[in-house]
């Protein structure tokens, strides 16, 4: 948990989330904002440089992202997303994060100990967002002028949206709300202080009016802790792992099992990518031998506004001794195709005839670099014995017969392919039989 000044460097973080506003809805689609109010708890002035009149570049200023989560029958999804929110001047305000602000004396930086506030109405002011996709949140660097610096547009035009059917009391009973907001800026993450930069706050969803559904916040905000972390905090059953990418970003893996009571198990993974600029590719889950797999799902949360990703969903299916899925397309071959990006939370899951057993789960990078596969903890249904494959490489093939001569010739358990708990020749014929009967 983010708090006082502390960190080496500038380190903002979200201190508070506000709001949110609800602006009105559209076709089926609410619009919101979320407010935030940033503190620097790092020991030197945090960058919030917006002109180029003073000779330094413009681009030297915090983003703000704003996303909505619904955690609901176990599962834990990203419903909606904003364009991000350039800042332009910081008020040295104090208290919030720290019991003394060393102001810096104008709005072009803000002191270590310092706060200050942007209201979700500001927040959602459409002539100040800028889009995700020319943002690199590994490195906090983005252009400036921004695509779109200036442009309005409907109701829905570049804040968060949310799909009616997502938040009708009636359609997502027990269902619980989550908003997050999110900093990116460059001297934070030069500094290495990038991965406290998410904070979540509960919401309560109200009444149907103007075309879409009122919204509260409720509770404290959660600093320092992305949205994904309310899985966990809400579900004791959730396991919550990150994944530090070198040179990169930080990815954050969640998930859990659950017995569906007619044989078979639920596994159920959410992603999220903080601030990671590879971004993913890939997710597989190792299965045991023997195992069926079943109602393999993908969830994602659209891209709007004209930015250039597509929305196609990632495929899924079983390929060897893993569920596997993978975005439509490679970089090489769109670099513009649906990808784990920062700051979206993807899901990933099956059900499986096997309970389950540890395992390391596979997550690939979208973006080319030195390693392409990383592995992290995760849950996978188990399989049977497979006696025939003796080498242990999760295949049944003729190696395995030289893999038999060999226990046999050192008397090893792998051996005895009978059950008599002796290593005897008959053990050949019965790892025949096995071999043909396959795994």
């Amino acid at each position: 948990m983010a708090g006082s000044v502390s960190a080496q460097g500038a380190d903002v973080i979200a201190g508070d989330i506000t709001g949110p506003s609800f602006w009105g809805g559209l076709n089926g689609v609410s619009a919101y904002s979320i407010g935030t109010e940033s503190c620097n708890i790092g020991d030197v002035d945090l960058l919030w440089d917006d002109t180029t009149s003073d000779g330094t570049p413009a681009n030297l200023h915090p983003l703000m992202s704003q996303n909505m989560f619904r955690m609901k029958d176990g599962r834990f999804e990203q419903i909606g997303q904003s364009w991000l929110k350039h800042a332009f001047f910081a008020i040295q305000g104090s208290g919030l994060c720290a019991p003394t602000c060393d102001a810096h004396p104008t709005g072009d930086a803000l002191g270590p100990g310092c706060n200050d506030p942007y209201s979700s109405g500001l927040n959602g002011s459409q002539s100040g967002l800028g889009p995700k996709f020319e943002v690199n949140a590994a490195t906090g660097a983005y252009p400036w002028p921004f695509t779109g610096d200036g442009q309005t547009g409907n109701v829905l035009y570049k804040r968060i949206q949310v799909d009616n059917d997502d938040l009708n009391p009636s359609m997502n009973a027990g269902a619980m709300y989550f908003g997050e907001g999110h900093y990116v800026t460059p001297d934070d993450a030069a500094a290495g202080n990038d991965n406290n930069n998410a904070s979540y706050r509960r919401i309560n969803i109200g009444s149907f009016s103007s075309g879409g559904y009122n919204a509260n916040f409720t509770g404290s905000t959660m600093r320092g802790s992305p949205a994904i972390q309310a899985w966990q905090d809400f579900d004791g059953s959730v396991v919550l792992n990150s994944l530090d990418v070198p040179n990169d970003g930080r990815f954050w893996i969640g998930y859990k099992t659950s017995d569906n009571g007619d044989g078979t198990w639920h596994y159920e993974y959410a992603i999220y990518n903080l601030n990671s600029d590879r971004s993913g590719g890939s997710f597989r889950v190792p299965i045991g031998n023997g195992v069926t797999v079943t109602n393999i799902g993908f969830h994602d949360v659209d891209y709007h506004s004209g930015e250039p990703f597509d929305n196609t969903d990632w495929t899924g299916s079983v390929v060897g001794n893993e569920v596997v899925w993978n975005s439509p397309a490679d970089f090489n071959t769109d670099p513009n195709t649906n990808a784990l990006r920062w700051g979206t939370l993807y899901n990933f899951r099956f059900d499986a005839d096997a309970p389950p057993q540890s395992v390391d789960a596979v997550l690939g990078m979208f973006k080319p670099g030195a390693q392409t596969d990383y592995n992290v903890p995760g849950a996978g249904p188990e399989g049977a014995d497979c006696l025939a494959d003796v080498n242990g490489d999760g295949a049944v093939t003729p190696t395995d017969f030289t893999a038999w001569v060999n226990a046999f010739n050192n008397n090893l358990p792998e051996c005895d392919q009978n059950g008599d708990n002796a290593c005897t020749p008959t053990d050949f014929t019965a790892w025949v039989a096995n071999f043909n009967a396959g795994c």
